[in-house]
């Protein structure tokens, strides 16, 4: 399960789609409804909200967004589009660990894609997200040294 801090607008299809059913299940979790990935390192920061599942609907809220603007048709009945949560922080490292992470997986499925976003340097956070200085998540799980070079931004 990979629910991203970052902006959606950066995924490609398979990502966006894989980021709508994941972050879907996440919603399921939350509310009860499923025994498997309760502790899934993903879903801290959901659960440390005064209310997790209002902060969940806000992530999707923004997920469907992104694809109604592409022309996908997410069902919108599967979240409260009315919910508020207040932002939740993501640092700095965070940030920049999942925009590695992500163009390592977009030049092995949408080089193209990741052609578009080679400009960027500081990309846009998911909007529920507020950043903050700070290192890699601790919930996060790291790569080793050996495996994180291919997570390294690609140079042109």
């Amino acid at each position: 399960m990979r629910v991203w801090s970052l902006h959606p607008r950066y995924l490609d299809p398979v990502g966006l789609v894989a980021l709508w059913r994941e972050t879907l299940l996440a919603r399921k979790v939350l509310c009860g409804q499923t025994r498997g990935y309760r502790q899934h390192p993903q879903l801290q920061r959901f659960q440390a909200q005064a209310d997790p599942i209002a902060a969940v609907d806000v992530y999707l809220q923004a997920v469907h967004d992104e694809a109604r603007a592409r022309g996908y048709r997410f069902d919108p009945a599967k979240f409260d589009a009315a919910a508020r949560s207040a932002p939740i922080s993501v640092t700095v490292g965070q940030r920049d660990y999942e925009w590695r992470h992500l163009c390592a997986k977009l030049q092995l499925r949408n080089p193209d894609l990741l052609a578009r976003w080679n400009a960027v340097t500081a990309p846009d956070l998911h909007p529920l997200f507020a950043l903050v200085p700070g290192a890699v998540a601790a919930w996060e799980k790291h790569l080793p040294p050996s495996e994180s070079s291919a997570h390294r931004r690609p140079t042109p």
